[in-house]
């Protein structure tokens, strides 16, 4: 359970000066939308879009539908690819490691679709599985023409600031992908082609950590901005900045705004308010609740002090008991507003007693022979 301080006025609010179209700041952790500007107008999003391809290939290879180690020959389609390029070859070989890379660092459009085609077996055929993953994610303002965010011949390439966000979260869930998004530098083709990061606040915003820019004439300048200071990680979308400078600057803005002005916590339960639960029928008489999940919550900072703690727990369930079956719940308040949940649940399965067992009780509570005490 991921918990956060909700507060309406905050989150209508742009505290600060963002020199663009449009704009998000996010809690990556919870999904709380802690500033934002415009989030929801459908705008070009250019290489941004990127984010969705990766997210796909990060997909693919968690669930080992593709490996790294993968060689992937690139397509004529693939090969004439305009705007950023590794100039791939049409018959050239390429691990999915090495695409990759060229996708995060250097946004390759040649790349990226060469691994939507291997992937899904055809370019048209990636878009169709971007545009399904987005409607799962609830990006209701989305809309992908293609994988690489080319928006030359198309007018209907479109998406929002706060979708944006929205699969970059997603993305970021990969812990993998940092390996590429980090990158600074690198090359390929072994250090004939060199790759420097196109996200310039990689090298120099502390903690950052990705993700992704994009610039054409009818997007302007775009940026997912993602870093993590003292285990809170904010993601930064920015769209139709004027500028390159304006883009980072609006980016670095927010995400020094809220790692100012927020942090991430996790309570420790205080575990002497939680008693043991009655098994009515149960082969145990009683079990000890466990706690399951390790909830983070986003709060303002200085107020970690005002949390509170109330346990709602049944004295008594009847057996059978399954594993992990919820007993009751920790709730986490913050100056007496709800900010999310513990679950309290059975470590174990618990049986009900047969009939068999129920009568040897009895007869042993019957026959219990008396203690007597003698006195002198």
């Amino acid at each position: 359970m991921l918990g956060v301080f909700a507060s309406a006025e905050n989150e209508s609010m742009m505290p600060i000066d963002v020199k663009a179209k449009s704009a998000v700041l996010m809690d990556q952790t919870t999904g709380r939308v802690l500033m934002k500007m415009n989030e929801n107008e459908k705008l070009y999003p250019a290489s941004v879009t990127k984010i969705m391809s990766m997210l796909l290939v990060a997909e693919a290879i968690d669930s080992n539908t593709i490996r790294l180690t993968d060689e992937v020959t690139a397509s004529t389609n693939a090969s004439k690819k305009g705007g950023s390029q590794i100039w791939l070859k049409e018959g050239e070989t390429m691990t999915v490691d090495e695409l990759l890379k060229a996708t995060a660092v250097y946004s390759a459009n040649d790349a990226c679709t060469a691994l939507g085609e291997y992937i899904a077996g055809s370019d048209e055929g990636f878009v169709m599985m971007m545009n399904e993953r987005a409607g799962e994610l609830g990006m209701k303002n989305t809309h992908f023409d293609n994988c690489t965010g080319l928006d030359d011949t198309s007018q209907t390439h479109l998406t929002t600031a706060y979708d944006i966000a929205l699969m970059s979260r997603e993305l970021m869930k990969h812990q993998f992908i940092q390996q590429y998004t980090k990158i600074w530098m690198d090359s390929l083709r072994d250090g004939k082609t060199e790759l420097v990061n196109t996200n310039k606040l990689i090298r120099f915003y502390e903690g950052a950590t990705g993700l992704k820019t994009g610039t054409t004439s009818k997007a302007g300048c775009c940026i997912s901005a993602t870093a993590t200071r003292d285990g809170t990680s904010l993601i930064a979308v920015v769209m139709g900045a004027d500028n390159s400078k304006d883009r980072f600057e609006g980016a670095k803005a927010m995400l020094n705004w809220g790692f100012a002005n927020y942090e991430t916590v996790t309570p420790q339960i205080d575990k002497s308010l939680i008693t043991d639960v009655n098994i009515i029928m149960g082969e145990e008489r009683t079990l000890t609740p466990q706690i399951s999940g390790d909830s983070k919550f986003l709060i303002p900072k200085g107020k970690a002090k005002n949390l509170t703690q109330e346990i709602d727990l049944a004295a008594a369930v009847e057996a059978p008991v399954e594993s992990n079956q919820t007993l009751g719940t920790v709730t986490v308040k913050l100056d007496g507003q709800k900010l999310g949940e513990y679950k309290l649940t059975a470590p174990h399965y618990v049986e009900r007693l047969s009939f068999k067992t129920v009568f040897v009780r009895l007869i042993c509570s019957v026959c219990k022979p008396k203690q007597t005490v003698s006195v002198n």
